[in-house]
């Protein structure tokens, strides 16, 4: 017999779900990263659902997110975004970006449009004073081919340096000072906060 009641359920919320398939662990879905965070719930009431249970020993890793996958990209750093920042970016990735967009003018932009995070605002700092010396050296210097080439290969490592630290030091809020440049940073950073 049919149930003609309003506000019922639709059947397929209703029914009851299989368990996910056992993948191998060699063998990935081509779209993982849109089905891990999508949920295959059922309404309240109703059957079960296998939303991250274990079958065989083996985590079902289709239905967790991202960033809980231990050896993913950056590891386990949920708690990383929970600060505000004015862009609306991950504070490890905007701090980031005060070395990877061509500093020091990534750097004086970050000063200009970020004013809600102090740790993106240290960085930003530390980039705009650090390269703008660089540059000025880079100036002195620009007689020899040699030693513009030189500095240009050394500008590329310590930008790699400083964003990779940029990155890591985000879950512990630590600032990696430059000598010279990162205490001065931090003391703008303090005279702003007076």
């Amino acid at each position: 017999m049919s149930n003609f009641a309003p506000y019922q359920d639709i059947p397929e919320s209703s029914r009851a779900l299989s368990p996910p398939a056992v993948a191998s662990p060699r063998i990935a879905s081509p779209r993982t990263s849109l089905d891990r965070t999508r949920s295959t719930g059922t309404a309240a009431g109703s059957s079960p659902s296998y939303q991250n249970q274990n079958f065989g020993g083996q985590q079902d890793l289709e239905r967790t997110p991202w960033n809980a996958v231990s050896g993913g990209f950056g590891g386990a750093r949920e708690h990383v975004d929970v600060f505000e920042t004015r862009l609306g970016l991950r504070m490890d990735y905007e701090a980031c970006l005060a070395y990877l967009l061509l500093p020091p003018a990534g750097g004086v932009l970050l000063l200009l449009m970020e004013h809600r995070s102090d740790y993106v605002r240290f960085h930003a700092w530390q980039s705009s004073l650090l390269f703008s010396f660089i540059f000025v050296l880079h100036i002195i210097f620009s007689w020899s081919s040699i030693i513009s080439w030189f500095m240009f290969i050394l500008d590329l490592c310590l930008i790699g340096f400083l964003t990779m630290h940029a990155y890591q030091d985000a879950e512990t809020l630590e600032h990696y000072h430059v000598p010279f440049f990162g205490p001065l940073a931090s003391s703008f950073l303090g005279e702003e906060d007076e």
